[in-house]
Parts: structure tokens; sequence; C-alpha cells
């Protein structure tokens, strides 16, 4: 596996020094920046395969660059960790919200936070055979990592992404939150229950823009179904 290219935007010097030297023993490809502006022109010269953002840098917010990673077609994808200070749940709901895939509130220990990178990285860059999955006028190619619908390209964020790719693994059948978390977070996760709302919403808004029908079925108090004639 070629090595995993990380972009750090911390502006805490002696943090962001800490980070480097965990991450380039573990062999990653580590670029840091301490600048907003500056971690998107990076982005867009070459496309990282997971971001650690801290919350509060200088230029442009962490949110706001989550944000504007998300927007674009060529980072939308992109698996994006946010660090910050900021521990309470509706904080952490908003950074989800934005587009983050997880959420590591300060202090924390570097080590753990290489396993946390690490079990998204093995989640997202899977070494799957190809494989294409449709329902109704969707379209994944799990290989080229793109969605269709009616021919037309959504850009999805990772977790989305897998989301999309369980249900249409599986159309027609409703999950629980609890299930979700098993199949799409995996066994080991502690992700809250409330999360899989929070992507669903996103995952719905993505593959509805536009005003196409809404093929995710919500079973009150059972869960979440692929279900293009509710």
């Amino acid at each position: 596996m070629p090595r995993a290219r990380m972009l750090l935007v911390e502006d805490d010097a002696s943090l962001a020094e800490l980070l480097v030297w965990h991450f380039k023993r573990e062999d990653f490809d580590v670029v840091h920046t301490i600048d907003g502006e500056e971690a998107l022109l990076l982005a867009r010269e070459k496309v990282p395969d997971i971001v650690l953002l801290d919350w509060m840098v200088e230029g442009l917010s962490g949110i706001e660059v989550c944000r504007r990673l998300r927007r674009s077609a060529e980072t939308a994808n992109v698996p994006i960790i946010m660090l910050t200070a900021r521990g309470e749940e509706e904080d952490r709901i908003r950074g989800l919200e934005t587009g983050a895939d997880d959420y590591v509130t300060k202090p924390f220990s570097p080590r753990e936070l290489v396993a946390r990178v690490s079990a998204v990285l093995r989640r997202v860059r899977p070494a799957l055979a190809g494989e294409a999955l449709s329902y109704a006028d969707l379209e994944m190619d799990t290989v080229g990592h793109k969605v269709r619908r009616s021919g037309e390209v959504i850009p999805l964020g990772p977790t989305e992404f897998r989301l999309l790719k369980h249900f249409l693994e599986h159309p027609g059948h409703v999950f629980s939150r609890e299930r979700l978390l098993d199949s799409v977070w995996g066994h080991d996760s502690d992700i809250e229950s409330r999360t899989v709302d929070v992507h669903i919403r996103r995952l719905r808004k993505a593959i509805n823009e536009g005003g196409r029908p809404d093929i995710i079925r919500t079973v009150r108090s059972a869960g979440y179904a692929l279900d293009a004639g509710h």
C-alpha cells in the first residue's frame, strides 16, 4: 500500500511537531500548515488521503475549511478528522454536520489519534474487488468511488459513501441506528447513535439535490431503508 498523504492543519506549533513526528514514524507523508486558506490550496494541488483539521486556525476557520473541502468535487470524498478543545455535544454535531467524519477533543493521546486515523483509512481505502451497485436511478462505482443519480455525478463524503453502499447492498431492508453503526462505523466504534441521523441527513441532501424524489425511507422507531416505492 502506498504511503498515505496527510494534510495537517494545526497552528499550535508544539502539538503540530508532536503529531508530525508520530505520523511520520507510522510512514505517513505529512504536509503541515497553520493557515486555513493555505490548507485549501495544498488540498487542491495534491489531494490528500486524510485531513487532520483544527477547529481554530489562522485565516479561515476549521469549520469553513471543512465546508469548502466537502463542496469541491476533488476533495468531497477525503476523510476529515477535526481536532478541537470544544467538547460540547452541539459543537460535535455542528462539526459532523459540516462534513467531518470524526472528532477528537483535546487533550488527546497521539497514539490514540494514530489508531483513529488508521481505522478511518482502513474503512475508506479497503482492498475490494471491482464492483458496481445500482438501485432505481442510483449507480455506485465502488472502485472509482463515484455515485451517479440519473447519470449525474453526486459528490459524497466518505461516511455517506459507505452508508449508501450499505443500503445499495441491501435495498428495501430496514436498518436500526445500532445496526448501521455496527455495519458502517465498525464494532469498536464509540460513536453515538444520533450521529447516524446526521449522516443520513447529509446523504439525503446530496442524493435528493435538485428536487429528486427521496428514496431513503424513515421507519419510525425502527430505522432507515433504501426504498424507492415509499
